[in-house]
Order: C-alpha cells, then sequence, then structure tokens
C-alpha cells in the first residue's frame, strides 16, 4: 500500500487505521463485505484482492502465479496454499493471512520438503553430487541424510517451480493450469501436494464431496496414485487431498489423449515420504493448457462430465479418477 492510500485512512478510525493487517486474513465473502462498508475500507479490500490475484501461491514460490478470468465475476480460488505434504487438518480449516504486507515475499524460507524421515537411514556422502552419486539413479534424489547441501542438483523437485505459470478460468473446466512461456519436454514441473491420507480417509472424504456435489456446484482435488513396488506383488497406493489445502498442481485437469503431462513417484534419500511429481511429456507451448491422464479408462456411467475436447474423449471421466 502507498503513502497516498495510507494517507486516506488516517480519518478512518482504529479499524481503518489497521485495515491493511486485518483484511488480509478475511476470506473472499467477507472481504466483500467489508469493501462496500466505507471508501477507506474498500482502498484496502482493493489492494488485498490485487495481490490475491496476483499469485496463487501466496509468495511461497519462485515465481508468482497469477489468476486470469474473462468468463465471470471470481476473481481467483480460495484455499490454503502449501508446497509441501501436510497432515490431514481438523474440519476448521486455520486461518492465514493472504493478500497483505506481512509475511510475504519472495525471500521467505520454504518449509522443510521432509514431513517424514527415516531414522539411522544413510545418504551420499557427496560434497558435490556428480555422475557416481549413489543417488543419481532418477527418479531417486538426495535427500536428509545426504551430506550434500540444498544447492545440489540432484535435489530438482525440493526446489520450487522453476517455469512460469498462470491460472486461468475456462468456460466450461472452471480454472485450469497454463503455461506462461515455451517449457521444453522433460522438465519438472510441480509437485502435487496437500493433505497426505490413509486410504479409509480419502474414501471417507471422497463420500463427502460426491454428497456435497449433488447440491452445488463443487470441484474436489483429491488423487490417488497407485504405484507397483519391484517385487510386482505389492501396490504403494498414496492419497493427496488438494481440496482445502494444496499448490498450484490442484488446477491440472485431465485430458483423454494423456495430456502433455506424465507423473512419477520421485524418493529422496533417507525420507519416507515420496514426492509425486509431474514433468512434460513433451514440448508445452505458451499459454497452452497442461493436462495429463489419468490412467483408467474405462467409462462410469455416474462420472462426471468431461470437458478436455481431445478427438478421443467420451464424454465421461474414467472410473477411477480419484
Amino acid at each position: 500500500m502507498d503513502k497516498q492510500q495510507r494517507g486516506k485512512l488516517e480519518d478512518g478510525g482504529l479499524l481503518c487505521r489497521f485495515a491493511h493487517l486485518v483484511l488480509p486474513f478475511l476470506e473472499p465473502a467477507g472481504l466483500a463485505s467489508v469493501s462496500a462498508t466505507c471508501k477507506a475500507l474498500h482502498v484496502v479490500s482493493k489492494a488485498v484482492t490485487f495481490r490475491r490475484i496476483s499469485d496463487a501461491s501466496r509468495y511461497l514460490e519462485n515465481y508468482p502465479i497469477p489468476f486470469f478470468n474473462s468468463v465471470d465475476s471470481q476473481l481467483y480460488a480460495n484455499f490454503i496454499y502449501t508446497p509441501v505434504q501436510t497432515l490431514p487438518t481438523s474440519p476448521s480449516i486455520p486461518i492465514l493471512c493472504w493478500g497483505g504486507d506481512i509475511g510475504n515475499g519472495p525471500d521467505q524460507v520454504r518449509p522443510d520438503p521432509f514431513l517424514f524421515r527415516v531414522e539411522g537411514a544413510h545418504g551420499c556422502d557427496c560434497e558435490s553430487c556428480g555422475s557416481n552419486c549413489p543417488c543419481m539413479d532418477f527418479p531417486q534424489e538426495c535427500g536428509p541424510s545426504c551430506r550434500c547441501g540444498s544447492e545440489c542438483e540432484n535435489r530438482l523437485t525440493q526446489k520450487g517451480l522453476s517455469v512460469k505459470l498462470k491460472v486461468v478460468k475456462d468456460r466450461r473446466k472452471g480454472w485450469s493450469l497454463c503455461a506462461a512461456h515455451f517449457i521444453p519436454k522433460g522438465k519438472f514441473i510441480c509437485e502435487y501436494t496437500g493433505e497426505l491420507l490413509t486410504t479409509e480417509e480419502a474414501r471417507n472424504r471422497q463420500r463427502l464431496y460426491d454428497q456435497i456435489s449433488k447440491s452445488s456446484h463443487f470441484s474436489p482435488a483429491l488423487l490417488v496414485v497407485k504405484e507397483y513396488l519391484p517385487s510386482g506383488n505389492v501396490c504403494m497406493r498414496i492419497n493427496i487431498d488438494a481440496t482445502r489445502i494444496g499448490n498450484i498442481a490442484r488446477f491440472i485437469n485431465h485430458s483423454c489423449d494423456g495430456g502433455n503431462l506424465c507423473t512419477l513417484i520421485v524418493r529422496s534419500s533417507g525420507a519416507l515420504l515420496p514426492r509425486v511429481s509431474f514433468f512434460s511429456s513433451r514440448d508445452v507451448l505458451e499459454n497452452e493448457e497442461l493436462a495429463f491422464s489419468y490412467g483408467d479408462t474405462t467409462l462410469n456411467s455416474k462420472g462426471s462430465q468431461c470437458f478436455c475436447s481431445s478427438a478421443c474423449c467420451r464424454g465421461i471421466l474414467p472410473a477411477e479418477h480419484t
């Protein structure tokens, strides 16, 4: 907020004087209500809204991720941003500051990407990792048990975004994630983050979301990834719910033709928690939407309608997309 804007608040009472500290904690509906009360609060609300539109990541990524909407009056999507996995929360979501001057900025420290560690695990002893590093067997990365630091080139998915993205509203699909510049094939895009759930918790969440969807427009972002271990006899299932808490990967839509992204399970030495990461499967043009395939093409008569517009789209999402 500049000096001219702050000057308009001097005679607006105590609330107006501290509005720039309070209003960033409000959800969209509350912010809109406060904005309509007086000119002074409208000025602050407008500044908060502008900051929210400017960066969906809430200044937690290396590059801002702006919202663009020429379809309706929804200026941005409201959710709690996390650049790393987190544990399930209680039904009462904590209120976090978003759109204010306090605690935001590109220089703030990223959260520890290793929420879970394997006690007693051993990593590499390299001071500068090269082709001889035992952790170089992709998709394996150096981790918390390794001697190398955060500058190591073999910590690709741990450093946040390395490409510029934007969130664009589509008339049929809703919000979608698009490339803000050309992205070459094989480039790391982002990790899929959110609440890490057990299978039972994920099924309970899905039943709840199905009920909500019957009475209102609702777009859940619950991703289930299944990976068979080397033995071939055991399947590891990872359930990540980004509906309430997640990152910009929650805006990636499905495509029946496979899309332009591939999903990889990346493990880090000494870390128990694997990382579900997206990489570009081909060159992605500027302004092109990012999309991936759920893998199961079996039709489900009760499934949601698909709007991916690919040549092979049959109009219904796959049977097990969550």
